[in-house]
Formats: C-alpha cells, sequence, structure tokens
C-alpha cells in the first residue's frame, strides 16, 4: 500500500515536474542564452494564471485562454525588454519594476486574490487518466523543446545566442540588439505564462501568489539539470532542463514524504540550487588540481632522466 501511495506520489511530481518544465526552459532562454537576469517570471508565471483562469471561468474555450496566457506573458516580457533597451534601464531592476507592476496588474485581471477552476472543464479534464497526463505533457514538452531548439538555430535565434555571449561583437555585425533581446525575453515569459496557466487547470485555481519564488524554482531546474546532464549543446541542455525540472519536483515530493514541513520548501529550494552551484565548481577544482599533479610529475619525471 505505502509502495503504491508512493508511486503515485511520483507519478503526480513528473506531471507537475513536466508542466514546470516549460517555466524552466523560459529562465533558461533569459539566464543562459541572453545572460539577462529577468525577474519578471515572478509575475509573469502569475499572469498566466491569471488569464487562463479568468478566460476558463468566463466560458472562453480552455485552448483559447491558455495561448492567451501564453500572449499576455509575451506581452509582459516585451515590456521588460523595452524598459532595459530603450529606456535604458538596468536588466536586473527592469525585471523588479514589472514583477511588482504586474501583482496589481494581476489583481485587476482576476479580480480577487484566487480563482477556483474546481468545477469548471480545463484543457486538462480529458487527460484525467492514471498515465494519460503524463504521456500528453511529455508529448507537449518534447514538441516545446523541439520548436525552440529549431528557433535556436533560426537567424534569430543565432543573433539572440551571439547577443548573450558577445553584444558588442555581434553588434559590429549590424545585428540590433535592442530587437534580440526583446524578442528573447518576451518569448521567454511567454513560456513562463504558459506553464502558469497550465499549473493553474493542474492544481484547479489560480492564485495571486502563486508566482512568488518562481525565479528560484526555475534556476533550480536549470543548474540542477545542467549539473546532472550536461551542457554541452543546445539540444543536450535543453533536455537536461526538462529532466532538472523533473527531478527538481521529484526532490520537494520525496522531501514532504519525510515529513518535511510546506513552510521549508523555499529553504530547501535555497538549498538545492547552492549545492548545485558548488559541486560543478568543487568538481572542476578537483579536476585541475588532478591535472596540475601530472604535469608536475611529468616534469619531474623529465627532469629526473636529464639529471641521468
Amino acid at each position: 500500500m505505502l509502495g503504491g501511495a508512493f508511486l503515485d506520489v511520483l507519478l503526480k511530481s513528473f506531471e507537475a515536474g513536466l508542466i514546470y518544465a516549460i517555466m524552466a526552459l523560459g529562465v533558461y532562454m533569459t539566464f543562459r542564452i541572453l545572460d539577462f537576469p529577468d525577474l519578471t517570471v515572478d509575475g509573469s508565471f502569475t499572469t498566466g494564471a491569471a488569464i487562463a483562469a479568468v478566460s476558463i471561468v468566463n466560458g472562453l474555450p480552455p485552448i483559447i485562454g491558455t495561448i492567451l496566457a501564453f500572449a499576455g506573458g509575451c506581452i509582459a516580457g516585451a515590456l521588460t525588454g523595452i524598459m532595459h533597451t530603450k529606456g535604458k534601464i538596468n536588466p536586473l531592476l527592469s525585471g523588479i519594476l514589472m514583477m511588482i507592476a504586474l501583482y496589481s496588474i494581476n489583481l485587476r485581471i482576476m479580480g480577487k486574490s484566487n480563482i477556483s477552476l474546481l468545477n469548471q472543464d480545463t484543457l486538462l479534464t480529458p487527460l484525467a487518466g492514471q498515465y494519460t497526463l503524463a504521456i500528453i505533457m511529455l508529448i507537449f514538452i518534447l514538441a516545446i523543446r523541439l520548436l525552440l531548439n529549431l528557433f535556436l538555430r533560426t537567424e534569430v535565434g543565432l543573433a539572440l545566442r551571439a547577443t548573450g555571449d558577445n553584444s558588442r561583437m555581434i553588434r559590429s555585425f549590424g545585428v540590433h540588439t535592442d530587437h534580440t533581446i526583446i524578442i528573447g525575453v518576451s518569448l521567454s515569459n511567454g513560456l513562463v505564462a504558459l506553464s502558469g496557466g497550465l499549473v493553474a487547470q493542474y492544481q484547479g485555481y489560480a492564485d495571486i501568489q502563486s508566482g512568488v519564488g518562481m525565479i528560484v524554482i526555475g534556476l533550480a531546474s536549470v543548474i540542477i539539470g545542467e549539473a546532472v546532464f550536461g551542457h554541452k549543446t543546445i539540444a543536450r541542455t535543453t533536455m537536461a532542463v526538462i529532466l532538472g525540472a523533473v527531478l527538481y519536483r521529484i526532490i520537494i515530493a520525496i522531501a514532504l514524504q519525510l515529513e518535511l514541513n510546506a513552510t521549508d520548501l523555499k529553504l530547501l529550494t535555497a538549498g538545492i540550487v547552492i549545492i548545485a552551484l558548488i559541486l560543478p565548481m568543487t568538481e572542476r577544482s578537483l579536476r585541475e588540481r588532478s591535472i596540475s599533479r601530472k604535469r608536475a610529475d611529468e616534469l619531474l619525471r623529465k627532469g629526473g632522466h636529464l639529471d641521468a
């Protein structure tokens, strides 16, 4: 019985991880591809949840509400990009300002702090079978990953990657980096809002506080994925981010099964991120020391042969 209950918990964690992986891909876009520390995520996640919930409650088809959620996130991200590129505001501050503004905007959209979807037909309602939702979400997230990989190989995508690597160099080739930043941040927050809309439908409610700490969860997914599964190529990294999001949700589920207080989850998330950041650095340091020792031994052996 315990084994069956634990398997159910793992299945739920896998499903949730796949939905949150869409948000993690959005975070990956800004933090890794664009090198843009975007804190809009905490607000745009809730924007997606709010738009999807309000749309469904007001009788719109769930697919339309979900698409509108994606569009709302794109608009929020574009505004952040415009503040940075056209207003010359620091990228970190741009994200913070947009995140604060979105709190009021999200309340305006929702009309109240919480909207229930328990008695509503959502996009996920027909997928209520034991493994159906997990299979469909897996196909969906792999499709998003494929489209993202293809986009990053296009001319715009390559310009976006080059902007993150060296914006001065790419400007010398005549690329308008302002445009690439706006496109990248917009697409990133569109994915985050899409994830927020799906999470609201998955949980059965949208809450004004649902996006709090989402940027840390996204970073945890990205960092865990890169540390465990590698990040040598774009295709490998995007898959690693998805697996990192799933692994993160499983770690959280196991922690809750071990009777860790729900109030400690943010602390656990911060701890996971710290460990995931430290381990690769420690591994790299140990590897460099090992290489240095080998080189020193080789020099000593060569010196001994010369003396002989």
